[in-house]
C-alpha cells in the first residue's frame, strides 16, 4: 500500500468513529491503576501530545519507538512515543512535532499530520496523553537526544498484528503483583499506555487492511 492511499484512508478513519477505550484495554495491565477516563481530568491532569510516525521500509510499514534514558523524570527506561507535555498556545499537534524533534532530531516539515487517536489518561504520573498520527515518505532522519532517549526502537506494523507477538506475565510493579500484556519485539517488552495507544492504532489498520 502506498504512502498516499495510507494517508488518504488514515485520515478517513480519524475522522470517524474511533475504538477507543475498547481497543486501549485489551493492552491493559490487571488490575489497572484506576480508570478514570480522559474526559474526567481535562483540567486536573498534564495534558500531552504524543507521535505516531508511520513509514514505509522494504518489508512494509514501520513505527518508531523511544526507550526512556533513566534520568527522564517519568517512566525511566521504558519504551514510549516521543512527546511531551503541551505548552501554552501550543495545539496537541504542535506539541507532538516539538517534542519530537528535541527527542529524535526529526524536522516538522518532514511529517504528513493525519488525525488523532482517542487520548488516554495514566494515573500513576497525572499525564493525559493525546496521540496525534502523522505520515512519511521513507525512513525519517534520526538523531536521537542523548539527554532523552537511550534507544531507538523502528517496528514493523505487520509484526505488531501478529498475535503470536503478544505476550502476558505476571510483574511485580511497585511491589504490586499485575498481569502485564506487551508486546515483543527483538527483546523489547512494549507495555502500558504505549502498548494501549498501539492497540487502538492496529485496530484502525485492520479496518483498512479489511477494505482493500
Amino acid at each position: 500500500m502506498s504512502v498516499s492511499k495510507i494517508f488518504h484512508s488514515l485520515q478517513n478513519e480519524l475522522k470517524g468513529s474511533k475504538p477507543g477505550i475498547k481497543a486501549q484495554l485489551k493492552m491493559s495491565t490487571h488490575p489497572r491503576p484506576g480508570h478514570t477516563l480522559y474526559q474526567k481530568v481535562q483540567s486536573s491532569s498534564v495534558q500531552a501530545g504524543v507521535l505516531l510516525v508511520l513509514y514505509p521500509k522494504k518489508k512494509g510499514f514501520y513505527l518508531v519507538l523511544t526507550r526512556r534514558t533513566r534520568g527522564m523524570y517519568h517512566h525511566q527506561s521504558q519504551i514510549s512515543f516521543p512527546g511531551g507535555r503541551r505548552e501554552k498556545g501550543e495545539s496537541f499537534e504542535q506539541a507532538a512535532l516539538r517534542e519530537t524533534k528535541e527527542e529524535l532530531g526529526i524536522p516538522p516539515e518532514y511529517l504528513r499530520i493525519v488525525g488523532r487517536l482517542t487520548p488516554l489518561y495514566i494515573p500513576p504520573s497525572n499525564h493525559c496523553i493525546h496521540p496525534v498520527v502523522s505520515v512519511t515518505e521513507k525512513s525519517p532522519p534520526f538523531r536521537p537526544s542523548p539527554d532523552e532517549v537511550s534507544e531507538v526502537i523502528e517496528i514493523p506494523v505487520n509484526h505488531l498484528l501478529d498475535e503470536k507477538n503478544v505476550y502476558r506475565e505476571v510483574w511485580n510493579v511497585d511491589g504490586n503483583e499485575l498481569k502485564v500484556p506487551f508486546y515483543l519485539y527483538k527483546g523489547n517488552k512494549i507495555w502500558g499506555a504505549t502498548a494501549m495507544v498501539l492497540a487502538e492504532m492496529l485496530e484502525i489498520w485492520k479496518r483498512i487492511k479489511s477494505k482493500k
